[in-house]
């Protein structure tokens, strides 16, 4: 499924890796008061309460909210449920920096999830592109020095994140197939409306069992509610708007490669927050990554 990649598909892809970017950086900073589970429920109860007026014509009759539950259930497991508290625990034990490199594996499982899955081709561009794409967030993480990639160490939130990745290709190549009515895919509140009733039922059933097999607590303070609201607003409902639109017009392979901005992104926030200027590097890894980007769009 490959499309045309016009200037204002590729701002909305992009626009959604900043996003996620900047809702690692902050999950990590409130991963002490809020524990993972629930803080996905939060935000995507949060996000239900702003789309309800915005998609409201979901709850009318006929939508297919009901009659599709088993498409908008499943995609609101991987989007929602999975993905996101995937994430979140992930940030526990691991940081921004190592998460965002383990999903710089995105073009590869979304190409393989693909081709797998969904009988989409594998060309030789996508491969190239992959690499490309992979080499410019290496570099970027490596701060133009290659050695320092051998001292990068993996642990167990590592690995959820490689599970989350796996999740978000599913969900973006079920997000591309037309199985919706014309009326609710034409208006993106009530269809992203439909994955979230779906996916906060699963975002609850999570922190159930997280809170039923140890106790929890929340350190309520005014930056855990600054952060809930960024979260809920930010990269739930703009990020997952982008992105929805983004797959819809460029298809999920192209999609992918954009997604490798995410820790060029991490990375520059979290040298802005340290008050650090950015370096000659991450000009380099923007271009691999865009490389990556225009030659697998060619493809």
């Amino acid at each position: 499924m490959n499309r045309k990649l016009t200037v204002s598909t590729a701002l909305l892809l992009t626009l959604a890796p900043l996003l996620w970017a900047a809702n690692a950086i902050v999950g990590r900073v409130v991963r002490a008061a809020v524990p993972p589970m629930t803080l996905n429920l939060l935000r995507w109860s949060l996000a239900l309460l702003i789309l309800l007026p915005l998609g409201r014509a979901l709850l009318r009759g006929g939508s297919g909210l009901w009659t599709d539950w088993r498409r908008y259930s499943l995609l609101g497991l991987l989007g929602v449920g999975l993905y996101n508290a995937l994430q979140y625990l992930a940030l526990q034990t691991s940081t921004p920096i190592n998460v965002t490199l383990v999903a710089a594996g995105m073009p590869v499982w979304m190409m393989l999830t693909g081709a797998l899955f969904f009988k989409a081709p594998l060309r030789r561009g996508h491969l190239l592109g992959a690499a490309l794409s992979i080499a410019g967030v290496l570099l970027v993480l490596a701060r133009g020095q290659w050695q320092l990639l051998l001292q990068l160490q993996l642990v167990v939130g590592d690995l959820f994140m490689v599970l989350a990745t796996i999740c978000w290709s599913f969900y973006s190549w079920l997000l591309a197939q037309p199985k919706d009515r014309p009326a609710l895919r034409a208006d993106w509140a009530a269809f992203l409306l439909a994955q979230v009733i779906y996916g906060v039922m699963w975002s609850g059933a999570l922190a159930s069992i997280e809170w039923a097999r140890a106790p929890q607590h929340i350190d309520w303070s005014w930056q855990v509610a600054a952060v809930l609201a960024f979260i809920a607003i930010g990269p739930a409902v703009i990020a997952f708007r982008c992105w929805g639109a983004g797959v819809q017009r460029a298809g999920p392979t192209i999609a992918a490669f954009f997604s490798n901005l995410t820790p060029l992104f991490a990375a520059v926030l979290s040298l802005l927050f340290l008050g650090e200027a950015p370096h000659l590097y991450h000009l380099g890894a923007f271009a691999l990554i865009a490389a990556g980007i225009a030659w697998s769009s060619r493809a």
